[in-house]
């Protein structure tokens, strides 16, 4: 994987640093969905990414029509099946004939069932997870934050895992050393709340070296992971506190409503990507905008060590 060697702090930073990488060759599930191709398209005009696209070739060239992709010279693999084209997008990728896999009109489970496939799939020993990236304009940085969509209640070691999967991310961004703030209810330790324990566990394994590449810091709340007014407040002394580069969720259902928050309450730039399998996988909801789907297949850009 190529490593930046300076910090991106904004989404037109992410793009620019993915233009001085080659164009990868980008696998497209069910690629026939308007905001997918536009996002495509775009990605394509940028150069950044060679597209091959899986699915109802007359839908793909009727909607290209429609935004003025030009088709020319880009692969399609006719397929009007959607679990057979899913299948045959995921295999490009295993193969090697391309680079990222991206989800298009199809459902999350479905796509991920041939990721997963021991014949065909992109599974590894590490764990798999989703890292949403934000620009928001009340956060001087880039703000990580994972997981919000795959795993719903990770223990300890997942959790460590989850963190690792983030800070491959990190620094494939310029950023070397992230501060990880493990997020709870409250800043104190309590045995009634797991995720506390976590936190202060996490942050042990990160001073004895068993999370490397990052410093992990914990139990946080969130005001006082993002606010140094509001850690100062608090008496809080953390390299993390108030500088937090990524955000450990403590469970599935935190993340997605921190996620979706930002997205529709602080009008953010967001991106999101689920990492830890053999190539970078481009998985956003139908819901998320044109814009959302390309700064993901950026961060994929970024994070494809072909």
């Amino acid at each position: 994987m190529e490593v930046l060697f300076y910090m991106v702090k904004t989404f037109s930073e992410l793009i620019a640093a993915a233009q001085q990488k080659d164009p990868k060759k980008l696998s497209v599930a069910v690629a026939e969905d308007i905001e997918v191709l536009s996002a495509v398209k775009k990605a394509k005009e940028l150069n950044i990414v060679e597209p091959i696209l899986v699915g109802n070739r007359e839908k793909i060239e009727e909607i290209s029509r429609e935004i003025g992709f030009d088709l020319k010279d880009i692969e399609i693999v006719d397929e009007k099946d959607g679990q057979l084209a899913a299948r045959k997008a995921t295999e490009l990728v295993s193969s090697g004939k391309a680079h990222i896999l991206m989800k298009g009109l199809i459902d999350t489970s479905i796509i991920m069932k041939q990721v997963l496939d021991k014949e065909i799939g992109l599974r590894t020993e590490k764990i798999i997870s989703h890292v949403a990236v934000f620009d928001v304009d009340t956060y001087h940085k880039l703000l990580f934050v994972t997981d919000a969509a795959m795993n719903i209640s990770p223990d300890l070691n997942q959790k460590k895992d989850i963190i690792l999967n983030a800070v491959s991310l990190a620094h494939s961004m310029g950023i070397d050393n992230p501060k990880v703030a493990v997020i709870a209810a409250k800043e104190k330790v309590s045995p009634k709340m797991e995720a506390t324990i976590h936190a202060k566990e996490l942050a042990e394994m990160n001073k004895n070296g068993e999370i490397t590449g990052c410093i992990v810091d914990g139990p946080f709340a969130l005001d006082n992971a993002i606010s140094r007014k509001a850690a100062e407040t608090k008496g809080i002394k953390s390299e993390v506190a108030g500088d937090a580069d990524i955000l450990l969720m403590p469970y599935i259902e935190a993340g997605n409503v921190l996620y979706k928050s930002l997205t529709y309450f602080a009008n953010s730039k967001n991106a999101g990507i689920i990492l830890g399998a053999k190539a970078p996988i481009v998985l956003t909801s139908r819901a998320d905008s044109e814009e959302t789907k390309l700064y993901s297949i950026v961060l994929a850009v970024l994070l494809s060590s072909k």
